[in-house]
């Protein structure tokens, strides 16, 4: 089976188990090649969304604000990818984004008399959609009398541009005892689920497989 065979035909994939953050998918009939090129988009060739800008309004906390704008980018959000454009495939083409394409969220801790630890739970996003995969996510220590107040903007990335924006925290190829058959295992940052990041990883290779024969074609003529 060639690999437009298999885009094609998704008979040749299996769900073998899933649960909310993980799966593993036997492909049938795909050499190793194409096994690991659908690994790879799984893995930081989705897009999904990540903090990355950060305006700091306040920060009397020990963190440098470098530090504090570093810890927001690596939170995963939640991502939705059928309301949403990369920057650079909005019809707004501005640097500052769009609706369409750029999610703002807040966090202001206000003051405090104790010390306590600001938690991810606090962010807030102006669409719900687009929001921290955990409400327990630490990200700073707050002493009496300090405070924080930034407010973010998240896009859709991918994580071959910067980490923050795998899709998987890890995706593998296993060789089975059975001639041409391999397991692929995903396991989602929360961003998607599992299943979303399969079968975007599939129309990803399809589109990059596309583009491919176009500039083939273009080089022939």
């Amino acid at each position: 089976m060639d690999f437009e065979d298999f885009l094609q035909d998704l008979s040749s994939l299996e769900v073998i188990s899933k649960d909310n953050q993980k799966i593993a998918v036997k492909l049938k009939g795909v050499p190793l090649q194409y096994a690991n090129a659908l690994r790879r988009v799984c893995l930081n060739g989705v897009p999904v969304f990540a903090i990355d800008t950060v305006d700091i309004l306040e920060n009397s906390s020990v963190i440098p604000d470098e530090g504090l704008a570093h810890r927001l980018g690596l939170i995963p959000l939640k991502t939705d990818l059928s309301r949403f454009n990369e920057p650079s495939k909005c019809d707004c083409k501005s640097e500052t984004g769009c609706t369409n394409c750029r999610v703002m969220l807040v966090l202001d801790s206000g003051d405090s008399d104790v010390t306590r630890s600001v938690l991810s739970n606090e962010l807030s996003s102006e669409d719900e959609s687009i929001k921290p995969v955990s409400d327990k996510i630490p990200i700073v220590h707050l002493a009496p009398g300090q405070r924080i107040k930034v407010e973010c903007y998240a896009r859709l990335g991918r994580g071959t541009e910067h980490a923050k924006w795998n899709s998987a925290n890890i995706s593998t190829i296993i060789d089975t005892d059975k001639e041409d058959e391999k397991i692929l295992t995903v396991e989602s940052t929360g961003a998607l689920n599992p299943e979303q990041i399969i079968l975007a990883g599939v129309d990803e290779v399809s589109s990059k497989l596309g583009q491919f024969k176009e500039t083939i074609d273009q080089i022939q003529e």
